[in-house]
């Protein structure tokens, strides 16, 4: 089979775009006033100026800088289905698309980062009741789109304001195992007066399983013992979340 090579980020024929232009030569002058006329109208109207395809192309600009990358962003959102999607896609599918290198993946997965830093920074160090919407954002940003079940522990002091946010755990597309001795361990660590629990479902509902419920009472009872609060378990969906709180589960 032959090696992938750096060619392999060119468009399909089929899309009739451009060969990349030859290193030291010239970018043609369609490519290069489209990308400044792209680049202006982000900076005079921001995101909402651009649709998702013209977004997905000026991050793809870097990656690819010497050719059409209108087909390659087309191709992605018909896959992926919206600019999220895209950007929160995990590497295996990525790779599997035509046209996407290393160079591709490590700039979708940059914005991914920073999405996901500017989320968490409106909630770190805040109090969790006055940020609550702050919150379920940051959960939705950073789980929601993930492949395999992941379960995070938001551990909160005596005035509720979020001091660590920890991945306990990481599991299957189905199942995550938790020990509430190592949620407890952890708490102690830290010193925290109160947890909030979350963990995501792949599937994208968010109903909670009978495991889901279980595990969550033997948290609860542990915590009861430690005389720690457990404010809530989230269970983050694809476009909805589920609060045990909410539901009276706990």
């Amino acid at each position: 089979m032959p090696q992938r090579s750096q060619l392999e980020e060119q468009s399909l024929p089929m899309f009739q775009s451009p060969q990349p232009v030859p290193k030291g030569g010239r970018l043609p002058s369609y490519i290069k006033d489209h990308r400044k006329r792209l680049r202006d109208r982000f900076i005079k109207g921001g995101a909402s100026a651009l649709p998702d395809y013209e977004l997905l192309e000026l991050v793809l600009f870097r990656a690819i800088p010497r050719q059409d990358v209108k087909p390659l962003a087309r191709r992605l959102l018909d896959r992926f289905g919206n600019f999220n999607g895209v950007i929160t896609a995990p590497i295996s599918r990525l790779k599997e698309s035509y046209g996407v290198g290393d160079a591709v993946i490590c700039e979708l997965k940059i914005v991914e980062a920073a999405a996901q830093r500017l989320a968490q920074s409106k909630v770190l160090n805040k109090r969790v009741i006055s940020s609550w919407d702050a919150l379920l954002d940051y959960c939705q940003t950073s789980m929601a789109h993930l492949d395999t079940e992941q379960f995070r522990i938001l551990f909160l002091d005596t005035k509720n304001t979020l001091i660590a946010d920890e991945l306990l755990a990481r599991g299957t597309v189905d199942h995550v195992p938790v020990y509430p001795r190592e949620v407890m361990k952890r708490a102690l660590e830290v010193n925290a007066s109160a947890l909030i629990l979350v963990h995501n479902h792949p599937s994208g509902d968010p109903t909670p399983s009978r495991a889901d419920v279980e595990m969550t009472m033997q948290i609860q009872e542990a915590c009861s013992v430690m005389s720690i609060t457990l404010h809530d378990h989230l269970i983050i969906g694809q476009s909805k979340h589920l609060s045990f709180r909410s539901e009276q589960l706990l």
